[in-house]
């Protein structure tokens, strides 16, 4: 059993971290306060093959392991995990279509999707389904030239910012037997968007309802076949837990490392913070959640990359683990930081809100549990 990194894995990590430094990081509260990312920024991401890492390369991908792409995501969200969870969304959308779409389809958006020319967006949920995924209720009619959608998809990132929608409809029985996966391009008629959702975190994120009003798409825009789009969307899903685990997991390192460097400088009773041993535990706990964590997060990595039969029941305990671990030693930096850390010119309460999202979304943490039991039981 080898813990270590190989020296191609440091490598990635170390290039998405140095990009990020660069590139993200210095605009994430700017991008915030505006309540959008530049579309130019993903073109950059793109080239360095980031628009599909576990596309093959066969296919134009990067080819990746779900492991190295938590790497990815880990030292992306180092400069905020806004970005890097918007990136993960695309990332299971392009895996998706690698997967499940016809040769056609792909030979015509995937160019594109690749280098982030496209965008992509995700849309499951629904105003009335959201941990009920398979009781959604858009509908997709079948006509001589495709299907006609009728519908609402509610909290979807990149909702009115995205280039293109790959969405979960019903074409037809109640239940995930009935669901189908389609490919909706943006400018296709009957396609809006609701307002913007005014969010506590993620608020970089352009976030918002996604409506289909007898909006037409192609045969050609379905994904796979009739029938199995509650299958890939599923599918999807194990991948996409790991990685907004790595958002919260990143996050958290540079909260921590924010706040190590903070009670260096911060003088109290005559003396830095640093010195006073009760606080000194609280970072001791911190790094020993952060480092469980880790271990925890690449071991289901490895797991899904290697199909083992318990790899979804690892993604969910990683998923719940991981995200819960993160949101707390971020509130922790914040209560190191004081009130400092509660201005937005530190950073730090920036990132408790972003991370609070992570124990809903991907699945909520309940769930996460759920699935959890369901195997131990099954096993039993």
């Amino acid at each position: 059993m080898d813990f270590a990194l190989t020296e191609e894995q440091t490598a990635i990590f170390d290039m998405a971290h140095a990009f990020g430094q660069d590139n993200i990081a210095p605009y994430a509260r700017q991008w915030e306060a505006e309540g959008t990312i530049p579309k130019e920024l993903w073109p950059q991401v793109g080239e360095l093959g980031f628009g599909g890492l576990y596309v093959s390369e066969e296919a134009g991908g990067a080819g990746l392991t779900r492991l190295d792409a938590t790497l990815v995501f880990e030292a992306l969200s180092m400069a905020c995990p806004s970005v890097a969870a918007f990136l993960s969304i695309h990332n299971m959308c392009a895996k998706m279509l690698d997967n499940f779409a016809s040769d056609e389809l792909k030979a015509r958006v995937m160019p594109d999707v690749l280098s982030l020319k496209t965008v992509l967006s995700y849309c499951l949920t629904e105003p009335g389904s959201g941990s009920d995924a398979a009781a959604l209720k858009t509908r997709a009619e079948k006509t001589n030239e495709g299907y006609t959608l009728n519908g609402t998809k509610a909290f979807i990132s990149g909702g009115g910012y995205s280039d293109a929608y790959v969405c979960m409809v019903r074409t037809g029985e109640d239940g995930p037997k009935g669901i189908s996966t389609v490919y909706v391009e943006d400018g296709t008629p009957g396609l809006s968007f609701g307002a913007l959702e005014q969010k506590m975190g993620w608020k970089s994120q352009p976030t918002a309802q996604v409506q289909f009003d007898d909006c037409k798409v192609p045969a050609g825009n379905l994904v796979g076949v009739e029938g199995d789009g509650f299958k890939y969307a599923m599918m999807g899903l194990d991948g996409g837990r790991l990685n907004i685990a790595s958002c919260s997991l990143g996050a958290a390192q540079t909260a921590l490392n924010m706040t190590l460097q903070y009670m260096g400088e911060r003088k109290a009773f005559g003396k830095s913070i640093d010195q006073f041993q009760a606080l000194q535990f609280r970072l001791a706990d911190m790094e020993i959640e952060l480092q469980a964590a880790r271990t925890f997060l690449r071991q289901a990595a490895w797991k899904l990359d290697n199909k083992t039969p318990d790899a979804t029941k690892f993604c969910a305990m990683a998923k719940k683990f991981v995200t819960e671990t993160g949101s707390k030693v971020v509130d922790q930096c914040l209560q190191l930081h004081g009130g400092y850390g509660y201005l937005a010119d530190y950073g730090i309460e920036k990132l408790v809100r972003d991370l609070r999202v992570h124990q809903i979304l991907e699945g909520t943490n309940e769930i996460m549990r759920v699935i959890v039991a369901r195997h131990m039981l099954a096993n039993r």
